[in-house]
């Protein structure tokens, strides 16, 4: 599995970015995909995560700000971000796990992440 993202970028605070990944090598559908992130200094954090049916899940720092959508067809995932803080300042992945029962943003990244691409917020 590979995965690509794109979209970052420096903006001020209050402002958006939507995050792109592309996703490649899948063998079949049974996946879950989600975001990462994580600033200098400081421990990973999974922000949302999306099953294969598209119900999605959000760490509380993120919720209401934060919106995650994939097109299964183009195997790419979204991460639309707005009302943006300094705080979400970080190197954003992209990640795909198998949908096991029970997974959400809390386990994003453990099969597969992407190269990641830097958010900054000033």
């Amino acid at each position: 599995v590979q995965l690509v993202e794109s979209g970052g970028g420096s903006v001020q605070a209050g402002g958006s970015l939507r995050l792109s990944c592309e996703g490649s090598g899948f063998t079949d559908s049974n996946y879950c995909m989600g975001w990462l992130r994580q600033a200098a200094g400081k421990e990973h954090e999974g922000v949302a995560s999306i099953d294969e049916d598209g119900a999605a899940t959000y760490a509380d720092a993120v919720k209401g700000r934060f919106t995650i959508w994939r097109d299964k067809l183009k195997n790419t995932l979204y991460l639309q971000i707005n009302s943006l803080k300094p705080e979400d300042s970080a190197m954003y992945y992209c990640t795909a796990d198998r949908c096991l029962p029970g997974f959400d943003h809390r386990f994003v990244g453990e099969s597969y992440r992407g190269r990641g691409t830097q958010v900054t917020v000033s």
